[in-house]
């Protein structure tokens, strides 16, 4: 390597060691559609020349084809780097992009100012210190101005920069800045924002973005770029409770064992005693392991394994937590949700509840109020639409471990999942826990249930039936539990007309009626399962999300769908109980096939197809499938399985 060569490599590597040195903000741009924000961002990156040679020709030729500013370049197609957003001229996903300054390091969220992508502007302010909230001089204070700050405010933003853009276009009138900042700090000095800086640009132009504008004589604060090397950036996380959500258990061979994950609060030492939050087991750090080596102590947000001194049971999920504040472990809370879903959040509804490195099975109990972001009213609500923000409480199947929002952003956020389709529909902030009743325990009870089931001489099973009305689910169920009987087996069965004239009479045919409907028939086939019981269910339970929460309840192996398979046409014309001639003329709602959605199963353990079949051929199937199953079972627990 030439002399010229080594200087080439040891000023790279000079000019590395100077990013090590320098903080890190992260920041987003965030307001409304066409507000300038992705033109901001390429003037940044323009300003403290972070664009290539070969970035600036292809900008030029991009803003000959796409380009909105005539015969100048147009920095926002810096980061619209789709083509659907440079044909629309919006910004759709989320862009990050990373710069630099003599004092400072930076890494920008430029985020979509369309309602339809607010999920997407909670995504990107889920990790910055501060928020730029764009205003077009001319718009002044629009509604997704004050939806961002609030969105912006809930995901624990404490620093706000107001940028009133495209000042020239109001001939730099000192006037419209002054009526633009009064009105939105009387509406955000409400949400407990620490700082609020506001300053007059034109991204276009460069007027008060890095260099002090000869324009704007009447200004007399900082620039853009002189306030964001300056602004503080929140350490708190180092100063709080310690806290590692655990993602993986690291045991590359028998003689290592440890927790891996990203330090979401405080700091950790070998010789420090934790503790695992579910379990509240003991130990004391022995060794921190990271890429490079051991580390004599780690903070907020290094990646790290640690390895305990003792052998504790910890998956992935759990928490490793400091023994003097411990987090809240609980399946129950109050919390502020950001609705992201076209379909509407109601009450009784299911999801898939994530936080940080844990999941469980949620249900909406009750929405306390939807937030009006106009006046910050709380107002009544039986739903909330997209883009509104209310406060829920929320049920889940098992417990996690978190920590309330305003104490740790880490630990107290969580996203809402749909069950059927996957999509993030919510983001949540924990408010507080939710126990409905003080000093509950679990009691310990000595007789077991694989004891309760061998006094019966079987193994429990729920055998849930689903299908139209009328695909003769209640027929097959009652034929198989005179034979299961006959036979000497221990049945009930838990028929969907039967219950509605006791345990769930109080229940009508909306969404979150039903969901209740078969959360109430779920728990009560787990306790009679736990009982040693075979328990035939029979409901039409038409929708997935419900059938796999019931799924969830029961031990491994021992929830058994059987769909009972009848075509629409052929229920129609069976209609035992004339219901169908009533939905169709209109005189009932919410009639499963007929105004309300019935989702077949995708997997079902035993599947019905009736047409041509008796009711006896489908009970021997049935009886076929139990049969199977116990045989497999036995040779598995005996050696002679899997």
């Amino acid at each position: 390597m030439t002399p010229d060569n080594l200087d080439a490599v040891e000023g790279v590597r000079a000019y590395l060691a100077s990013l090590e040195q320098k903080s890190l903000l992260r920041f987003l741009t965030c307001g409304s559609v066409d507000d300038g924000k992705s033109t901001l961002i390429g003037r940044l990156l323009s300003d403290t020349r972070q664009i290539f040679e070969d970035q600036l020709a292809a900008l030029e030729h991009d803003s000959r084809r796409h380009g909105t500013t005539g015969d100048e370049m147009d920095f926002a197609l810096l980061v619209d780097g789709l083509e659907a957003e440079r044909e629309q001229g919006i910004t759709i996903d989320v862009a990050y992009r990373f710069f630099a300054t003599p004092k400072r390091k930076f890494i920008v969220a430029d985020t979509p100012g369309h309602e339809q992508y607010t999920r997407n502007m909670a995504t990107g302010a889920s990790t910055c210190d501060l928020a730029i909230v764009l205003v077009d001089a001319r718009q002044g204070v629009l509604r997704q101005t004050r939806r961002h700050t609030v969105i912006a405010s809930l995901l624990g933003i404490r620093h706000i920069v107001l940028a009133v853009n495209k000042i020239d276009l109001v001939g730099f009138d000192q006037g419209a800045f002054h009526r633009i900042v009064a009105e939105y700090r009387a509406f955000a000095d409400r949400l407990g924002l620490r700082t609020i800086e506001a300053i007059p640009i034109s991204a276009r132009y460069g007027d008060n973005v890095s260099q002090r504008s000869e324009r704007l004589g009447w200004y007399e604060g900082p620039t853009l770029i002189e306030h964001l090397e300056t602004a503080p950036v929140d350490e708190e996380a180092a100063e709080l409770p310690f806290r590692l959500p655990v993602q993986y258990v690291n045991r590359p061979d028998l003689d290592f064992r440890g927790f891996a994950g990203t330090i979401a609060s405080g700091a950790v030492a070998p010789g420090d005693e934790i503790v695992v939050a579910k379990s509240g087991r003991r130990a004391r750090v022995k060794r921190i392991v990271a890429q490079g080596g051991d580390l004599e102590t780690a903070v907020a947000g290094q990646a790290v394994t640690l390895v305990l001194d003792r052998e504790v049971e910890v998956s992935r999920g759990n928490v490793l937590v400091a023994p003097a504040a411990r987090p809240q472990v609980g399946d129950r809370f109050a919390a502020s949700v950001v609705w992201f879903d076209e379909k509407a959040l109601r009450p009784g509804a299911a999801y898939v509840l994530r936080t940080a490195t844990d999941q469980a099975s949620a249900t909406v109990d009750a929405i306390s109020h939807r937030l009006n972001i106009n006046d910050f009213a709380e107002e009544e609500a039986r739903t909330l639409e997209l883009n509104e923000v209310g406060v829920v409480t929320i049920s889940l199947r098992s417990p996690v471990a978190f920590d309330p929002f305003a104490e740790n952003r880490s630990t107290g956020a969580f996203i809402l999942i749909d069950r059927i389709t996957n999509a993030t529909v919510g983001a949540g902030m924990i408010r507080h826990g939710v126990r409905q009743a003080e000093n509950i325990h679990w009691q310990s009870l000595d007789v077991s249930r694989d004891a309760r089931a061998a006094i019966k001489h079987q193994r429990p099973a729920v055998l849930w039936f689903t299908g139209l009305s009328g695909s003769g689910k209640s027929t097959i169920a009652n034929l198989l539990e005179k034979k299961l009987h006959a036979a000497g087996r221990h049945t009930c069965v838990l028929d969907g007309d039967n219950i509605r004239h006791g345990l769930n009479r109080d229940l009508g045919f909306s969404e979150a009626a039903r969901a209740e409907n078969i959360r109430r028939v779920a728990e009560v086939a787990k306790l009679m399962a736990d009982a040693g019981l075979i328990v035939i269910v029979s409901f039409i339970s038409p929708f997935r999300a419900e059938r796999q929460l019931a799924r969830a309840l029961m031990k491994s192996g021992e929830f058994v769908e059987v769909f009972v398979d009848t075509p629409f046409e052929e229920c129609v014309r069976r209609d035992p109980k004339g219901l169908y001639a009533k939905a169709l003329k209109g005189e009932i709602d919410n009639f499963t096939g007929v105004d309300s959605p019935y989702e077949s199963p995708e997997n079902p353990e035993v599947r019905l197809q009736t047409l041509g079949r008796t009711p006896e051929e489908m009970v021997e199937a049935v009886e076929r499938w139990l049969t199977e199953r116990d045989i497999a079972q036995d040779q598995y627990e005996s050696g002679g399985g899997i």
